[in-house]
């Protein structure tokens, strides 16, 4: 029998961690220390598998069978959920280790170590003030040409011609 909400915020805490079912392979686990959490079993390559969709209250009901809905799926275009899980997840810490101003920062500690402490820090500010707002958090892979050579020209109309020789 499907559950409800008030079936889950009334399910108290027990000696050992317990579910409740919702059907479809969507349980809720409620801990001894009363944390509630959903599960979604199901089964791939003829192996039981079982992946946790979230904490309750922060992942509601409707929530829950809508994630379950998702990763049912993926199963049934023969995917893994979990692994589809750590794909998107590595995806994720890749594209932010790869962001123009971890980079830029690794290249400049790498370089100041040859320049003066001046030049050093007037290559990092010009870094921070002009480049970093426009294309910082960005994938070093997806900033084109043109979107450099635009931040580029902003500095030029602001008359910093110095600056821009310096960062270009």
């Amino acid at each position: 029998m499907p559950l409800n909400d008030m079936q889950i915020r009334r399910a108290k805490p027990e000696a050992k961690a317990y579910t409740l079912g919702d059907g479809q392979g969507l349980s809720l686990l409620i801990e001894p220390n009363g944390s509630k959490s959903w599960r979604f079993r199901y089964r791939f390559a003829g192996k039981p598998k079982m992946i946790s969709l979230g904490v309750y209250p922060t992942i509601t009901l409707a929530d829950a069978r809508s994630r379950r809905d998702d990763a049912r799926k993926l199963v049934a275009e023969g995917k893994n959920p979990s692994e589809v899980r750590k794909e998107q997840k590595i995806a994720l810490q890749t594209e932010s280790e790869s962001a123009f101003e971890k980079i830029a920062t690794e290249w400049h500690q790498m370089k100041s170590a040859k320049w003066s402490e001046g030049y050093a820090s007037d290559i990092m500010e010009a870094f921070q003030n002009d480049i970093f707002p426009y294309v910082g958090t960005r994938p070093i892979g997806e900033i084109k040409p043109l979107e450099l050579l635009n931040v580029l020209r902003k500095i030029e109309r602001r008359g910093a011609l110095e600056k821009m020789r310096k960062v270009r």
